[in-house]
């Protein structure tokens, strides 16, 4: 039924999860005995966040935060709103921030920045999909799943008015639906 909204598959199921195991083996060979602490921003990146844990071979911690610049648009208002802080503290240890998609970098630049001064060892972003044509903070990814050229995607954990979150790919919403 939601596949009628969708013009074109951009990433398959298959090759979202070929590369989020690749994900997995880097993350792990990089923090082997550092107990990460995962830091999944709702509501994007639950789905990417949950497969891509799945596939950290090494003992981490999970967190979330809910931070938000976009509301029900399509692009982001620049003010951003954390909605859910984390629950753990961060002093002295490993952060991975675990994002869906960097888009414009407003809002993970201003969540990089928020967890910083509550002076972790380290910090680095993970992020399924990078949009660098769209890049309005400077913020660059630690870890890629793809380059993503600028289109208007959906599935995977990502939405448009809550929608599509559900859908197994990453696909191309039909621009009749958002306009």
């Amino acid at each position: 039924m939601i596949e009628k909204d969708i013009e074109r598959v951009f990433f398959s199921e298959e090759e979202l999860q070929k590369r989020i195991c690749q994900l997995g083996e880097q993350i792990t060979a990089d923090y082997e005995d550092k107990n990460p602490l995962i830091v999944g921003v709702l509501k994007g990146s639950f789905v990417f966040m949950a497969d891509l844990t799945r596939r950290i071979n090494t003992y981490c911690e999970v967190d979330f935060m809910a931070v938000s610049s976009y509301g029900n648009g399509t692009s982001t208002t620049g003010a951003v709103s954390i909605r859910k802080d984390l629950s753990y503290d961060v002093e002295g240890r490993h952060v991975i921030i675990i994002e869906d998609i960097l888009d414009s970098g407003v809002t993970l630049s201003y969540l990089k920045s928020y967890i910083e001064n509550r002076r972790p060892a380290s910090i680095k972003i993970c992020t399924l999909l990078d949009k660098p044509a769209r890049r309005r903070a400077n913020i660059t990814p630690d870890y890629v799943g793809f380059i993503c050229p600028d289109a208007f995607i959906v599935g995977y954990g990502l939405d448009y008015a809550e929608r599509y979150r559900n859908l197994p790919y990453i696909g191309v919403l039909k621009p009749e639906i958002y306009a």
